[in-house]
């Protein structure tokens, strides 16, 4: 398998000082920044306020990533309009919160300060580079100047890009893309209820329906099972639902309250025919007013004896519209406190350790149009093609997942057969 090039642009170390009044906080409030580069939807980031001037910040505090393909960089390096003939990274520091109250008083953002740093040559060769780092100064306030301390490094992070060739139920083809080329590496396999008396995934499997049961399927929807099989036909991942997708009590729709869950397995290496649990992905449906929402939520189960989880990842996804799925120790870090650092977050399953940053990703459809998930995969995640079986195992749970909270109510024609 050939790895596409991607590069991961990085913004640690984040600090502000006011070195003309050490150890006195003349800010009252709270300091953020929108990070902002063309062509990506800006970040949010929050800036320790540091009293001491000989204090830096911690370099392993990842403030922001993004991710550049050849045609993000191509798109960067290519001059745009009279206005803004070169493309940059902007940094604009605020002073209090957009849209916030104190005590009943809107509390006004002031903008302290702006960092720019101009896109170059050096963005498209591949390497590892330090852009920048250390303090600058980014404009004056209260007649002196604030400064912010800032390190921007550009690391090259390949991944391998994946699709299927149809919606996960048809049980379609998952080809590799690298440029124009699409090359066969997996097939999957979906099945429902009915289960062979030999399927090694029996010791995990329940079922209790023949699948004609109409009434049943109106209220539930379980037995659902994809296997991952490579190239000779031999099947190595699987993902079945252990906790049905059911209406919650008095509602029509799978509710946080008894969310439905998949489990993630993979072979045993030293017993083939035997699988073994990799993780749970739990989903349910969010009601927000008329935009639906779906949660979903991953955690990685422990190899060990203690039958541990972790956490690695919690998303919303637009029930109409769909999203992305994504495990990112560093994106995830910043935004949820539950999702582990990257220094804790140890090894990945038996696969390569987790040093922070870019895993995975799966961009899915919604309701309105069921689509072909695309995923993205870390390459130093992968050290042979079972490894990223795993993951398009957990491709199609989340995909899956997003049908499964479908509402219950239906309204039937006579002779309609559909059951949603």
């Amino acid at each position: 398998m050939d790895p596409q090039a991607f590069i991961r642009l990085s913004i640690s170390s984040l600090g502000l000082r006011y070195p003309e009044k050490p150890g006195i906080h003349v800010f009252s409030s709270p300091c953020t920044c929108e990070i902002r580069l063309r062509g990506f939807p800006p970040q949010i980031a929050s800036i320790p306020i540091l009293s001491s001037p000989e204090a830096t910040p911690d370099s392993h505090i990842i403030a922001s990533s993004f991710y550049l393909e050849k045609s993000d960089l191509k798109a960067l390096l290519t001059p745009g309009c009279f206005y803004t003939p070169q493309a940059c990274l902007e940094i604009v520091v605020f002073t209090g919160r957009k849209g916030s109250h104190s005590c009943g008083v809107g509390v006004k953002r002031q903008q302290v300060g702006t960092f720019k740093l101009d896109v170059g040559p050096e963005w498209g060769e591949g390497k590892p580079v330090v852009l920048f780092s250390g303090w600058i100064g980014i404009g004056k306030m209260r007649k002196s100047l604030a400064e912010l301390h800032i390190r921007v490094k550009l690391d090259p992070d390949p991944r391998y890009v994946f699709q299927f060739e149809d919606e996960a139920k048809l049980s379609p083809q998952i080809v590799q893309i690298q440029g124009s080329v699409k090359q066969p590496i997996f097939s999957c396999k979906f099945s429902q209820d009915r289960v062979a008396q030999v399927d090694p995934l029996n010791n995990y499997w329940s079922t209790t329906c023949d699948g004609t049961d109409q009434e049943t399927e109106r209220r539930e929807r379980k037995g659902w099972k994809v296997k991952i099989h490579d190239l000779s036909g031999s099947a190595v991942a699987a993902a079945f639902m252990t906790t049905p997708f059911v209406p919650s009590s008095g509602c029509d729709w799978v509710a946080r309250s008894n969310p439905g869950s998949w489990l993630i397995v993979r072979p045993d290496t030293f017993r083939p025919e035997n699988w073994l649990p990799w993780g749970k992905l739990e989903a349910w449906r969010e009601r927000c007013g008329s935009k639906d929402s779906i949660f979903v939520r991953f955690h990685l189960l422990s190899d060990g004896q203690d039958g541990g989880e972790l956490l690695m990842s919690e998303i919303l996804l637009n029930a109409e519209r769909g999203g992305e799925f994504f495990i990112d120790t560093d994106r995830q870090a910043t935004s949820n406190s539950n999702i582990p650092s990257p220094q804790s977050s140890g090894d990945f399953a038996g696969l390569s350790p987790v040093a922070g940053g870019f895993v995975m990703s799966c961009r899915v459809q919604g309701e309105a149009k069921r689509g072909k998930p695309m995923v993205q995969l870390a390459m130093r995640h992968v050290t042979c093609v079972e490894d990223a079986a795993i993951f398009m195992a957990l491709a199609v749970a989340v995909d899956l997942s997003i049908e499964a909270c479908k509402p219950f109510r239906r309204r039937f024609r006579r002779g309609n057969r559909h059951s949603w």
